[in-house]
């Protein structure tokens, strides 16, 4: 599995995402995760499933060196001591000692960056956390966390996907060598139903939905972390890497319209 390397971290670009998935269905999922060879889990606080991915993780026996664990702080903890809290209460649902890139799930209107960032450098410092990074940031956002607080934003988690132009947060992370890491990849489902991506597919003996995520890890600085919770799901994703895109097939999915956000909470930022 191919990595992108940040901040002194390798981010494998396929990764397991577990929105939405709990309990034993998650634990599950993730066992079978990694015993496919994925090496890259994603959770959050506000997905309640990290005590699940954390048994899977230790049942699993994969080497810890091996693994990259990713969580996040809820908007609603942003403050240094209810994110100090945040983090030790995922720690110690994960059972780990230490988790690979903590991130912030959600800017706040109310947050204060500069502290935000500062409790997030200190967890590094600590060795609690290998990297620190956003999710969801706009290019205002990310510019005064890269430029004025002079954070190392590891990565910025954000939508993306065939039906959503992400060309100006894409562009800045690429300006600043920050990953771009493609949450929601597949559309939520509707890549796998769209006429054109199963036309593309056909030429090549792949799903529609394989395509899409092929388009995505074909771009530089891209990582992707689909959700699946079944084995089959899984090992498509995986075998998604071995599909080759020509010109023709990247000209037609740019015709695609690019106007989806799937994702808009009203407490989300004013996107760019």
């Amino acid at each position: 599995m191919e990595s992108l390397k940040t901040q002194g971290i390798s981010l494998p670009r396929l990764g397991l995402g577990t929105y939405r998935m709990q309990g034993d269905v998650c634990r599950a999922a993730v066992e079978s995760a990694l015993a496919l060879g994925y090496r890259h889990i994603d959770t959050a606080e506000m997905y309640a499933n990290e005590e699940a991915v954390g048994a899977a993780i230790a049942a699993a026996g994969v080497p810890r060196a091996e693994l990259h664990v990713t969580t996040k702080v809820w908007h609603e903890n942003l403050a240094p001591e209810a994110l100090r809290r945040a983090f030790d209460t995922s720690l110690k649902k994960l059972r780990l000692d230490r988790v690979d890139l903590y991130l912030v799930h959600w800017p706040s209107p109310s947050m204060n960056l500069p502290a935000v960032m500062e409790t997030l450098m200190k967890l590094k410092q600590e060795g609690r956390t290998r990297a620190i990074g956003v999710a969801n940031f706009t290019v205002a956002l990310l510019k005064q966390a890269v430029e004025e607080i002079e954070a190392p934003i590891a990565c910025n988690q954000i939508e993306y996907h065939v039906m959503l132009d992400q060309t100006k947060v894409k562009a800045y992370l690429a300006a600043k060598s920050i990953p771009l890491v493609a949450y929601c990849p597949l559309a939520q489902g509707r890549a796998a139903s769209n006429d054109t991506l199963i036309r593309i597919g056909k030429k090549h003996d792949a799903a529609a939905a394989q395509v899409a995520l092929k388009w995505l890890l074909d771009q530089d600085g891209v990582a992707a972390i689909p959700k699946a919770s079944r084995a089959e799901s899984q090992k498509a994703n995986l075998d998604a890497l071995s599909v080759t895109l020509d010109d023709d097939d990247r000209k037609a999915i740019a015709a695609l319209p690019k106007d989806q956000r799937l994702v808009s909470p009203g407490f989300g930022p004013a996107w760019d």
